[in-house]
């Protein structure tokens, strides 16, 4: 990262990571905690310059533009804990991105009282690469299939795909009680807010956005049921919220669940709430190809089904 508090200019050539960016997300990435208020400040006086001439925040950079910046000083901070280096594994990967088989009790990125997440840690591992970010979120308590690109067309790409449906995502979740519809079409507009301690919740209101889910029955015991869930739309919160709303909240789920019963269910073994991305299907964001991609159940939760399996009758459903 270049040292833009120094006394003189930085001259930056823009190279295939920051291409298709606007210069103001760009100069708020560069310079990472000089407030907003100050790099618009920047823009307007014309201090920022491309290719010699004076542009808006909403120019978007191409390849190859040469971007004058000029000295930007900050107050110094706290020196932040170091961001470990860690591998996940991967289940898949190629010069355009990398689907990874996230870990629960994981963030995916930092904030909110998280130092770090997936993305920071992911960005340390590999520091030759020029370009990381998540292309959408996963639940910290979720685990599976995650996105993340090496490229800002393919991200550009994937943010397209999901705003329009492109991207199949399902999961699978137990839940309290007897589903028993085979397949069963939810649709029930949910509403972001904060709660009394400030915390992000979310609740079904008929003032709130879309939200469209697809449940299927996979198993079913005496008291729980085991659905795949389909995502339609990719609300906050979605699976959980809707299928809580429905009388079936998630098992181990610390937010939207039964509170009593998820205490029981530490005490036999299932210590985190059971969600997990299992399938992923898209167009590569670069070349169109279809990329179909599964994980298994981690061993937590598959452990938790068979002590299922073991201790209530399954009347539905084949043993995983």
């Amino acid at each position: 990262m270049n040292d833009l508090s120094k006394d003189s200019a930085t001259l930056l050539e823009v190279g295939e990571e920051s291409a298709g960016q606007r210069i103001d997300n760009f100069l708020l990435r560069l310079a990472k905690g000089v407030p907003k208020s100050h790099v618009y400040r920047v823009l307007r006086s014309g201090e920022v310059r491309v290719n010699k001439g004076r542009i808006g925040a909403d120019y978007r950079l191409q390849l190859g533009d040469v971007v004058r910046v000029p000295p930007i000083r900050v107050a110094d901070r706290p020196v932040a804990a170091a961001v470990p280096a860690r591998d996940f594994a991967v289940a898949f990967e190629d010069d355009a991105l990398i689907v990874i088989d996230k870990p629960a009790g994981v963030a995916v990125h930092g904030g909110s009282g998280v130092s770090f997440g997936i993305i920071e840690q992911l960005r340390r591992a590999r520091p030759q690469a020029k370009f990381l970010e998540l292309a959408h979120r996963l639940d910290r308590e979720t685990s599976g299939l995650l996105l993340v690109a090496k490229k800002r067309s393919a991200l550009t790409r994937l943010h397209d795909l999901f705003r329009d449906g492109g991207i199949a995502k399902r999961y699978l979740a137990l839940v309290r009680g007897r589903w028993m519809n085979p397949t069963q079409h939810v649709r029930l507009a949910l509403h972001k807010y904060l709660n009394a301690e400030g915390e992000r919740r979310v609740s079904v209101s008929a003032e709130g956005k879309e939200a469209h889910s697809i449940v299927r029955l996979v198993a079913r015991w005496q008291n729980f049921s085991l659905v795949e869930v389909e995502l339609k739309t990719g609300r906050t919160h979605q699976i959980r919220v809707h299928l809580s709303h429905l009388g079936f909240p998630l098992a181990g789920d610390d937010k939207y669940g039964d509170f009593a019963l998820n205490r029981s269910l530490q005490k036999v073994g299932l210590k985190r709430m059971f969600l997990h991305a299992a399938q992923l299907s898209f167009p590569h964001p670069l070349n169109g190809d279809r990329v179909a991609l599964a994980s298994s159940l981690p061993a937590e939760l598959a452990a938790f089904v068979v002590r299922l399996d073991a201790h209530e009758k399954r009347d539905y459903g084949q043993t995983l």
